[in-house]
C-alpha cells in the first residue's frame, strides 16, 4: 500500500542553527506520537543536508530531500550539486522542476527530463513538479499546460522507472499568495493528472503514483485537501518552517 507523503520545502530559509532547531523539534514531536501512515520528507538548503542526516539517524520516519540537482554526473559546473553528491549526503528525494526553478532559472522541460534521469540513476526519488500560472488558469488551459509538462518531463521513462517518481501539482497562482485552490479544483486537477498518466502507463501505474498538492497548504485546510480521492499528500512551503504547523499538517490524514 502506498504511503502518503508530507514534504517540507524550506526554499532559501533558515541558518544552519535554525534548521537544526526546527528539525529537532519536529523529530521530537513525531517520535513522541508517531504517524505511521505518512512518510515525512525535510527538504532544506544544500548546506544543511549532511548535518541533518546525522541528526536524523535515530528517526526512521523522516527522510531528507534536496531542492534541486544538476543534470551532469560531474565536471566544471561551479556552484552546482550532482545527484551522486546528494546521495552520499543521505538524501533520498530530490525536487525537480519546481515552479520557481522553471520561472527564475528558465529550466526547460528537456532539461528537467535529464535531471529526472540523473536522479533515478543515482537511486534518488524525483518529486517532479507541474502546475499552471494564473493566466493559463483564467483561460481554462490548465490541463493541456500540465499535461505537456508531464509528457515532456516524464513520458520517456519506462514503466518501471516511472513507478519510482512522485508528482507534485503546484497551482502557481496559489504559491506564496495565501490563495489556495478549492478542494474541487485540487481534486479535478489531480484526477486529470492521474488519467493522463494512465494514458501512457496504464491504470495500475497511475493509481500507484503518489500525487502531492503544492499550493499554500496549511493546518486549516490540510484535512479537507488530504481527504480528496486523488491527493496523496502535500509539498509544503511556508508552513514547513513552523514546527507546530508542519506537524499539524502531518497529522491531518
Amino acid at each position: 500500500m502506498k504511503k502518503n507523503i508530507i514534504a517540507g520545502n524550506w526554499k532559501m530559509n533558515n541558518s544552519l542553527d535554525d534548521g537544526l532547531k526546527l528539525v529537532s523539534e519536529i523529530a521530537t514531536m513525531i517520535k513522541e506520537d508517531p504517524v505511521n501512515e505518512v512518510e515525512i520528507i525535510i527538504v532544506p538548503p544544500f548546506i544543511h543536508l549532511t548535518v541533518l542526516d546525522k541528526l536524523l539517524q535515530d528517526y526512521d520516519q523522516i527522510c531528507l530531500g534536496a531542492q534541486n540537482c544538476n543534470e551532469h554526473d560531474s565536471g566544471a559546473y561551479t556552484g552546482e550539486v550532482s545527484t551522486a553528491m546528494l546521495k552520499s549526503s543521505g538524501v533520498d528525494y530530490v525536487i525537480i522542476g519546481h515552479s520557481e526553478r522553471r520561472a527564475y532559472f528558465n529550466e526547460s522541460d528537456e532539461l528537467l527530463a535529464t535531471k529526472v534521469n540523473q536522479a533515478l540513476s543515482n537511486g534518488l526519488t524525483p518529486i517532479f513538479c507541474c502546475g499552471e500560472p494564473l493566466s493559463v488558469r483564467e483561460s481554462n488551459g490548465q490541463e493541456d499546460f500540465v499535461f505537456t509538462q508531464l509528457t515532456n518531463g516524464l513520458f520517456h521513462l519506462s514503466e518501471e522507472s516511472f513507478g519510482k517518481v512522485v508528482i507534485a501539482y503546484e497551482p502557481i497562482w496559489a504559491i506564496g499568495t495565501g490563495v489556495t485552490a478549492s478542494a474541487a479544483q485540487a481534486q479535478e486537477m489531480h484526477k486529470a493528472i492521474r488519467n493522463h498518466l494512465a494514458s501512457k502507463y496504464g491504470q495500475k501505474a497511475a493509481k500507484n503514483c503518489r500525487i502531492l498538492y503544492g499550493g499554500s497548504c496549511k493546518p486549516s485546510n490540510a484535512k479537507e485537501l488530504f481527504a480528496l480521492d486523488d491527493v496523496d499528500g502535500g509539498l509544503i512551503g511556508g508552513a514547513s518552517l513552523n514546527p507546530a504547523d508542519f506537524v499539524d499538517i502531518i497529522r491531518s490524514f
